[in-house]
């Protein structure tokens, strides 16, 4: 299902409609165009232009009378040598059937005269529409790779996986999949050409690799990619802290600190020097600072909690009264709260009651 193109030389000029009792100065073409198209595909087409005013400055378009697509953008990515312009523009596909637009050029002078004579006609495209399995994540790109992930518990029934992905001639903000919980976008560059998205997706417990699809443009297939799921006990934090961090440590950290203390233990028994409580304190004041228990803080009426420490990000509730929870942990402006229901989340620090 790749795209096909068709080149044509400047003297096909059939194509193009002038103006009459106009004398024309200016002849289009297609350089590029596609065959065919997915729909979800962006793809170009590229209109070969030549003018016969010596004095050309520039070459505007416009575009009228399609279907079934959206332009991304009518300034071209242009390309020139000594007789020719050649423009490119880009579309997307938003419809099981779709025309390209009638482009009509207009001409610029130096001495600001304006000639908008030249249309060249759209053709109907030939659109083919996926029929994917349910793994599909409605993605349609050049490339689409995860950059960093990590998974933590949601609630008694459900971890949460964040992730930041990255995809090449994508219409990013499609992203979306089938029978999860929750799912949501967090942030998007939304450049079509270079896109990168955090998106966030609630799961069951009982999921231990989650895989998802998208079609791959080109390899003219369907990629598949997998997140396993390794969850951490501390929550979601920043979104370049993502990665999978290694669970053990903090109770390695532990065992290490009760090692050393029973060492010391030990060796006072055994040298009859109480200088060794050193080796019997300092790990005992890290053991009980592990295991202190949260505090509690004072939330107002009308607070917001986001389900991620970042700005503009997902809202999942809204206090509706002054309420006390625990405190898990900050990042910058956001202190991580445990709610009620066990559920995790982020509130702003001017959200706190100040006494």
């Amino acid at each position: 299902m790749a795209n096909d193109f068709n080149t044509s030389e400047i003297s096909d000029i059939n194509q193009s409609v002038e103006i009459p009792h106009m004398p024309k100065v200016l002849y289009l073409s297609y350089k590029q165009s596609p065959k065919r198209v997915l729909k979800g595909e962006i793809f170009p087409i590229t209109i070969k232009s030549l003018s016969t005013v010596e004095d050309t400055i520039d070459i505007t378009y416009d575009f009228s009378n399609y279907y079934g697509l959206e332009p991304l953008g009518t300034t071209p990515y242009r390309d020139s040598d000594d007789k020719y312009y050649f423009d490119t523009f880009y579309f997307l596909v938003t419809s099981k059937s779709a025309k390209l637009p009638d482009i009509t050029a207009s001409l610029r002078t130096y001495d600001e005269q304006i000639y908008k004579k030249t249309t060249l006609d759209g053709s109907i495209l030939n659109v083919i529409t996926l029929n994917p399995k349910k793994d599909f994540s409605n993605i349609i790109a050049n490339s689409f790779e995860l950059e960093e992930y990590k998974t933590t518990s949601y609630d008694n029934q459900h971890n949460i996986i964040v992730f930041v992905a990255t995809a090449t001639n994508c219409d990013i903000k499609s992203l979306h999949f089938n029978n999860v919980y929750k799912q949501g976008v967090e942030s998007v560059s939304d450049n079509y050409f270079d896109s990168k998205i955090t998106y966030y997706i609630v799961i069951n417990k009982k999921i231990e690799n989650f895989s998802f699809s998208y079609f791959n443009l080109k390899q003219n297939r369907y990629s598949r990619l997998t997140i396993p799921i390794i969850v951490n006990d501390d929550s979601v934090t920043t979104q370049s802290d993502l990665k999978p961090k290694d669970q053990s440590r903090e109770r390695l950290k532990m065992f290490i600190a009760t090692g050393v203390a029973f060492i010391g233990i030990i060796l006072i028994l055994w040298r009859k020097r109480y200088i060794y409580l050193i080796f019997i304190l300092i790990p005992l004041a890290y053991i009980a600072y592990i295991g202190m228990p949260s505090k509690e803080l004072c939330i107002k009426a009308g607070s917001q909690i986001h389900l991620l420490p970042v700005d503009n990000g997902t809202i999942f509730e809204t206090t509706k009264e002054v309420i006390h929870l625990q405190k898990e942990g900050s990042v910058k402006e956001f202190v991580k709260v445990k709610l009620q229901n066990d559920k995790i989340g982020w509130i702003k620090n001017e959200d706190i009651c100040s006494y």
